[in-house]
């Protein structure tokens, strides 16, 4: 199961998440995402466990739990749905957004 942690601190390591989780069982990868120009950290990230009863029982324990001083956001990931390349401008005339102004 893909699960998605967010509310990480900038601090927290992909070797700290991975204990964490591997408290409730084995952990097939932890991967934390970050920014591609600056490398930084963007604050979450996600851990695969391959038992299902584990991984609910990961997220149901660690969801709001401190992790170096943050409390973390913890649930099955959802898959990632396509935005396009509109950047939310889709149908906006640049003219307050009403295309039957003129």
């Amino acid at each position: 199961m893909n699960i998605y942690v967010g509310n990480l601190s900038y601090n927290v390591s992909e070797e700290n998440l991975r204990q964490a989780f591997e408290a409730f069982g084995q952990v097939s990868s932890v991967t934390i995402v970050k920014d591609k120009y600056s490398g930084q950290p963007r604050g979450f990230g996600f851990v695969e466990m391959p038992n299902q009863a584990e991984a609910q029982a990961a997220i149901k324990d660690l969801n709001g739990k401190d992790l170096l001083g943050r409390p973390i956001n913890v649930n099955e990931a959802q898959a990632r749905t396509d935005r396009g390349k509109s950047g939310g401008q889709k149908g906006r005339t640049g003219y307050g957004g009403n295309k039957n102004r003129y």
